[in-house]
Formats: structure tokens, C-alpha cells, sequence
């Protein structure tokens, strides 16, 4: 980037530090419009209860207050790579994403987008966005080059549920006996249900409680607080055995 679009893109940090939550709520009301698609990969419960947009914010702040050395972000590049992948982004939602932060940043700013704030944020973005896809695409590989391992979602059956202290453990069975990867003890899957009565699915993030061959253990906590998108209250709620989840390869924390 140049001088002067380091720069303009510091410019913001102020009113990022003052405004970022608002900004960054504005931008996924934006963008979950325009693409409804999104909600399934998207986990709502964070944002209906503000979680999801505070990390943006945040996320996008550090990046604006470190743009002339983004190489400082490298853990939070690796967390935040790792849950997208274990959400299953792809590339092309990059576009997505680009599009309706920097019209969310034109309009909350009140900014043309023809100014060179907004073309300076592109090359931020892009910059950014190019960084994280060619991160991504070397996880998903790894994952695929593991025997039994997969990128994106797969069908598990529910082959039991059990009591425990904390809630219900879930024992999840790969379906047509195809072989899993093992899980690590510092691993996690996601689960992605179906929201009852919507035509929407939801994803969550679970530790590995257990791994077996061609089998997955998550032990699951009701939320106390849940909304209609709370996937632990939706799992232990709705769900029995002999239901299908789709589950996404582990993947360390």
C-alpha cells in the first residue's frame, strides 16, 4: 500500500475505536440482506446477542491501527483462518464480505465511494482478504491430505446420546463407514443443524470429547440464555439418535 492510503486508512482509527461496534452491526444487517444464503454459514446467536460484531470490531481496528505492519496480527490471523475453515469460507465470499464493509463504511461515514478514503479501505481490505485465502488454502489442504480427513461439510448420524453431569454427550458416526481423521485432545469440529421451522441451518464450534474410528464425541451444554439459533439448546432440544448432522474436519484451536 502507499504512504498516503496507510495513512488514510490510520485516519479511521478514532472513530473505530468510538464507533466500530455500530459499524461493524451495520455491516452484517447489510450484508445478511443482501445475501440470506449467509445465515447458514454465519452463527446468528452471536449476532443477535452483539458477540459477532465486537469481534469484527475489534478485528478491524487492530487492522487499521497496524496496517504498515500487519505481520503483528499474525496469531489473530491464525485463529481467525482456523474458524473459517472450520466454517468452510470460501474465496469467493471474500467478495461478499469486501463489497458490503466498504459500502458500510461509505454509508455509516457518510463517505463517498468514489473518495480515496474508501479506495484506500479497499486496498486495505483486498490486501487483507488475499492474505487469509492463500492461509485457508493451505489448512484446507492439510486436512485433505490426512487419511480420513475432509474440507467442508460432511453427514454424520447421531448413534447415541448420553446423560452427563454438564448436559448430553453426543456420539456421532460417519456415515457409510468412511474413514475419519483422529482428533487431537486440543481439537475441535463443527456441527451444523437445522433450525426448526426456518429453512436455515446453523453452525457450531465443539471440542473433541472423544475420537474413535469413524466417530466423534462432543459433550453439549444447554445455553441458559439461548435464542431460536442457539445450536446446543437446538441439538439437545430436537435432536435423537439415528438424526444427521453435517460435521466439518477437527482442527486445533
Amino acid at each position: 500500500m502507499s504512504p498516503d492510503y496507510i495513512q488514510l486508512v490510520k485516519s479511521t482509527v478514532p472513530v473505530l475505536r468510538e464507533n466500530g461496534v455500530a459499524l461493524t452491526s451495520y455491516f452484517y444487517k447489510r450484508m445478511l440482506n443482501n445475501h440470506p444464503e449467509l445465515k447458514n454459514t454465519f452463527n446468528l446467536d452471536h449476532q443477535s446477542t452483539g458477540r459477532q460484531p465486537r469481534a469484527l470490531a475489534a478485528a478491524v481496528l487492530a487492522y487499521a491501527e497496524h496496517i504498515d505492519n500487519p505481520s503483528v496480527l499474525a496469531k489473530a490471523v491464525e485463529r481467525m483462518t482456523t474458524k473459517h475453515v472450520s466454517l468452510n469460507i470460501q474465496p469467493e465470499q471474500y467478495e461478499i464480505v469486501g463489497t458490503n464493509l466498504l459500502h458500510s463504511i461509505s454509508e455509516v461515514l457518510d463517505v463517498p465511494m468514489d473518495s480515496d478514503l474508501i479506495a484506500a479501505w479497499k486496498e486495505a481490505y483486498t490486501q487483507l482478504a488475499d492474505l487469509l485465502i492463500s492461509v485457508e488454502k493451505s489448512k484446507y489442504d492439510s486436512l485433505t491430505s490426512k487419511d480420513g480427513g475432509w474440507a467442508g461439510w460432511r453427514n454424520f448420524t447421531i448413534a447415541a446420546i448420553q446423560d452427563i453431569e454438564a448436559g448430553k454427550r453426543f456420539i456421532l458416526n460417519s456415515q457409510n463407514n468412511q474413514a475419519t481423521v483422529a482428533a487431537e485432545n486440543d481439537e475441535y469440529i463443527s456441527v451444523r443443524v437445522k433450525v426448526p421451522n426456518q429453512d436455515l441451518k446453523q453452525p457450531q464450534q465443539f471440542t473433541v470429547a472423544e475420537s474413535k474410528p469413524m466417530q466423534y464425541e462432543i459433550d453439549v451444554k444447554a445455553e441458559e440464555h439461548p435464542t431460536e439459533f442457539s445450536v446446543q439448546n437446538i441439538l439437545i432440544n430436537h435432536y435423537k439418535v439415528g438424526d444427521i448432522v453435517e460435521v466439518s474436519a477437527p482442527i486445533k484451536i
